[in-house]
This record gives C-alpha cells, structure tokens and sequence, in this order.
C-alpha cells in the first residue's frame, strides 16, 4: 500500500495579515495532484488542518472542497486534529466524509463504520486506531490525535504524569494491532530534538511536553505533525512539515510531503516530494533606501521582510515608497544608527519568541527568572490571545 504523508495544513492562516486561502486552495491541489500521479492508497493528515478553532465559512468551504478532491474516487485520507483544531468541530461532519473514504480522528471515543464499497476502505476500527484494507492488504494505524486540555482533565488517573499517560495511551493503541500488521503511527506532538518555527506557538513548544523519541510506540512508519521544518529522526519517525511557509524563518526552506511503501516487509521506499506551490518568503537586508528599493524589486511576487540600516527613522512617505517597491513588503525592521528600534525590539530581539521576550522582561524587573508555573500562565494567556 503506498501512504502519502502530510500535515500542519493551517488553512485560514494569514501572514501578517495578507490572505492566503487562495495559496492554500492551491497547494491541496498540488498534493492532490502528486497522489495521482504516485498512485497514493492513502492520504495522512497528521494534524493542523485548520489555524484556528473557528474557522471561517471560508476555510471550511475549501477544506471540504478540497478533502473530497484528495479522496478521489479510489483513495482513503486519514484525518487526526491538531491543536489549533477543535477537535469536536473537525469531526462534525464524520457522518458525510466516511462514505466518501473519509476518515477524521478528533473527538476521543468515536468509533468509525467499517466497511463500505471504495477500493480502500475500514476494515477495523477502534477509538485509537483503524485498519484500512486495499484488497488483501491491511495496514493498521494507531492514532493519537493532539492531546489536548480538555482530554488530559477528562482522564481522571491523577496520578500520572502527562509522560506516563502519552506512554499509556500510545501503547493501548499499539495493543490493538492483535494480527501484527504492518503498522504505521500518527500524532500530533513535539519530539525532543525537533527544530521549531517562528509561527509555531510556544504553549507546548516550551520543552515541558517535549516526548522523548524513546517514548514513540513501536511502528514501521511513525506520521507526526506539530512542527513545521520537515525533518526525520531514527526508526522511520518522520514530520511532513507545514505545506506552505508560514513564518519568514522558513524563507528558503523546501515544503514537502512524505511518500513510502508499507507492507510485510514494513516501510520502504521513503522519500520527500517537494511542494511548489505558495508565495515564496524572503529576509532581505540593506543599508540605505535605495538599496532597499532595488531589492524589494528583484524579489517582486515573494513576500518579503526588510531590515533597514538607516540613520534616522522612516517617513511615511519612504515606507509608502518601499511598499510600492514590492507589494509583498509585510515586515520592516528598522536598525538606526546602532541602536535598537523602539517600536521592533532591535535585530537582537526580533527572533525572539514571546515566552523568551517574557523571561527578559520578568528578569528585567524583578532579578530572577519566572517559575514554571508562572510561564504556564503566560503561555495559556498568550494561546487565548492569539485565538481571539
């Protein structure tokens, strides 16, 4: 059975405020596009379909349209929620994509129908993990959607730490596989080690749920989403990353997805597809205005951040006159004359996540670095601001 491998959709995100839907529409095409041509059995979606838990009709719509479109007439797509997903939300609409080979793993305790007439199809299904059959072969998939607040209170094993319930909840899964199947594992989580995006929240990014590669079940292939860097670490554990650049520290990174083969003799032939769809992210520098100019124009159609060397703030007027530059200019950051900007934080705080520009600040006032608990606080605070 051949499995194309992709996550971190993040439809309805902007970038600094530009809409990026129609880049989204076009990206999903261009996946479904390579699994035609690569004769993919089964799509994965590890996560982050959407970037918010209330999505707009518009982000829906496409979602919809363009789910059905990688589902084809022939192929499975195996949905898992991430944690800007509402889990709940996502899985709505089971009932309908099911028929349609659909199948999305949200809302903890729901059992998928099996059976049905698409070549790929249920064979077995449980709360944590199905069984997808394409004539006499069967894979089995063990699932663990992003594990999210509400589910962790819901557990009512107290005693256990966030680890032991993340081995447990994995292993339960992985116990399923009673045949010995070929086996392929999906989540949505942080591995330690992992190299994180800017326009990857902090709120478990922070280390606290980092997983140890060490506490990954035992699987042919492992599916992950979370983070948006592609990357793979030992045993087959693989992230797609996110399918579209969405921070300007991805400028120049190459978006894929992840193809591979499984079967008796387990994952096999695993290789990256690059995507080439999107508007492409560029850090551009330069030292005066004109210099400025001349860049932003050889760079037209991408979309661009700007450092500025400059002697004295901008004018209206000369930002008015770079953005005619490149219409794609969303960022300027402003270095005058040695010092920091006010306004930007300076090139030495502008890739600095928040939780860091947190702790400096803490210490700034106060002479000591914040307790764990404290940069909890912080973390939720900022994740219910952002989702506001």
């Amino acid at each position: 059975m051949r499995i194309l491998h992709t996550s971190d959709w993040h439809i309805g995100k902007r970038l600094l405020g530009r809409e990026r839907l129609a880049e989204q529409a076009a990206v999903l095409d261009e996946i479904a596009r390579i699994a035609d041509m690569e004769g993919a059995d089964v799509i994965l979606v590890a996560g982050d379909v959407f970037d918010t838990y209330l999505p707009s009709a518009e982000a829906e719509d496409l979602f919809y349209e363009k789910v059905k479109k990688l589902a084809g007439e022939s192929r499975a797509v195996l949905i898992i929620s991430g944690n800007h997903d509402d889990n709940v939300r996502l899985s709505a609409a089971r009932a309908v994509c099911e028929p349609q080979g659909i199948y999305i793993y949200g809302n903890f305790g729901y059992v998928p129908e099996c059976g049905g007439g698409r070549p790929v199809y249920a064979a077995a299904a449980g709360a944590s993990h199905i069984v997808l059959a394409k004539g006499e072969e069967r894979v089995f998939f063990n699932l663990l959607p992003y594990p999210n607040e509400t589910r962790l209170k819901e557990d009512k094993n107290k005693d256990e730490s966030y680890f032991d319930k993340m081995r447990r909840w994995m292993e339960a899964g992985q116990a399923e596989n009673t045949e010995g199947l070929p086996s392929v594992f999906v989540s949505h989580l942080f591995v330690a080690g992992g190299k994180v995006s800017e326009g990857e929240r902090d709120i478990d990014l922070g280390g606290a749920r980092a997983v140890p590669l060490s506490l990954l079940p035992a699987a042919d292939y492992t599916a992950l989403g979370h983070l948006h860097r592609r990357q793979h670490f030992k045993n087959n554990v693989y992230y797609s990353g996110s399918v579209l650049q969405y921070a300007f520290d991805e400028a120049g990174l190459q978006k894929s997805v992840v193809l591979f083969d499984i079967g008796k003799e387990g994952a096999h032939g695993i290789r990256e597809v690059p995507l080439q769809s999107g508007v492409r992210l560029v850090r551009l520098e330069a030292e005066d205005l004109a210099a400025a100019e001349a860049l932003l124009k050889r760079y037209a159609g991408c979309f661009a951040e700007l450092t500025l060397h400059l002697s004295e703030p901008l004018t209206s007027a000369q930002v008015k006159a770079l953005k005619e530059a490149n219409d794609g200019l969303l960022s300027i950051i402003p270095v005058i004359a040695g010092k920091e900007s006010a306004l930007h934080g300076g090139e030495s705080r502008k890739r600095r996540s928040p939780l860091e520009l947190f702790c400096e600040f803490y210490k700034s006032r106060f002479a000591e670095e914040p307790s764990e608990q404290l940069k909890t606080l912080f973390l939720a605070a900022a994740e219910d601001a952002d989702e506001t």
